[in-house]
């Protein structure tokens, strides 16, 4: 009898060790391509943020400097200050305003009758468009005289204006990113039970308190993962600002990811533009982990 229990006992570790094995062997693909993409690059930029390398070192080679560049990034960069707070307001207002009205549509085109597919795909074609294709479109549109608001209003020079620059850009982001966030929101919508509305409805809620207690709540962990990717979309915008405005007017539009490519590829600074990398990925990291943490612990997953 006891054989018999420890042999069953030595199969199921035997199968568990597999399913292990099996498990990881499965996993290992993604991680060769997370490691050789993701955490080589990030271990290279942290490397080389430690030492001064640009053009004034190209004889001597890179000079190790420790801290310093973080130190200077701080104290005395006034341009990374800007690019700083820049990227802090494009954040704190695309985020939102893309989650608003990506809710708005989503909750419209499930709602419709006909023609509910072209209502979707209408809402959804901005995001099919490159980059540099949008950011061509937007230019043209803000071009003074000629570009379409140009033309209705031409004393509007939106992105030559250090007050009216950023929201001509944020126009624009969440014009391209809401369509996109909009699937995801649709999909949620689908996985909620309907008997949940009925429920509400016997109780007396009207719509809006059904969205409130009902929609909104069960909406939340799609809302996690899309408050992520819009934060990642408002700190890497580059193609748009180099078409659009080179960072300017006055830096008034420069960002963190552009001023790592003006100083890694205009000034062929390199320890510095590693140094900007290395706090642009330590903010994205730790406003991750803040998001998964605090909202989380709150979210009821079906």
């Amino acid at each position: 009898m006891q054989t018999n229990i420890q042999r069953i006992d030595q199969a199921n570790r035997l199968k568990k060790r597999r399913t292990t094995w099996l498990a990881w062997l499965m996993l290992l693909p993604s991680m060769i391509i997370l490691a050789v993409f993701t955490l080589y690059p990030i271990g290279e930029s942290v490397y080389m943020s430690l030492f001064k390398n640009n053009m004034s070192t190209f004889v001597t080679g890179p000079v190790w400097v420790g801290l310093q560049n973080y130190v200077n990034l701080f104290t005395r960069d006034a341009v990374f200050k800007k690019a700083f707070y820049n990227n802090l307001i494009i954040a704190a207002v695309t985020i939102p305003s893309s989650v608003t009205l990506a809710v708005a549509m989503a909750l419209f085109t499930n709602k419709v009758g006909r023609g509910k597919s072209f209502v979707r795909v209408a809402y959804f074609y901005p995001a099919l468009l490159p980059m540099v294709a949008v950011a061509n479109i937007w230019l043209f549109i803000y071009t003074p005289m000629y570009g379409l608001l140009g033309y209705i209003a031409p004393t509007w020079r939106l992105l030559e204006n250090v007050d009216t620059v950023q929201w001509a850009l944020i126009i624009m982001l969440v014009w391209k990113q809401a369509g996109y966030v909009m699937i995801f929101y649709i999909s949620g919508l689908q996985g909620i039970d309907q008997e949940m509305y009925e429920a509400a409805k016997i109780d007396g809620a009207n719509s809006v308190q059904a969205f409130w207690h009902v929609t909104w709540p069960m909406l939340k962990p799609t809302t996690i993962y899309v408050m992520i990717i819009t934060m990642t979309n408002a700190y890497k915008m580059v193609d748009h600002l180099y078409i659009m405005t080179k960072g300017g007017p006055d830096n008034a539009s420069n960002m963190l990811l552009f001023y790592v490519y003006q100083k890694a590829f205009d000034q062929s600074n390199v320890g510095v533009a590693s140094a900007v990398t290395v706090v642009l990925i330590v903010i994205l990291l730790l406003a991750t982990v803040v998001q998964f943490y605090t909202q989380d612990k709150r979210t009821f997953y079906a």
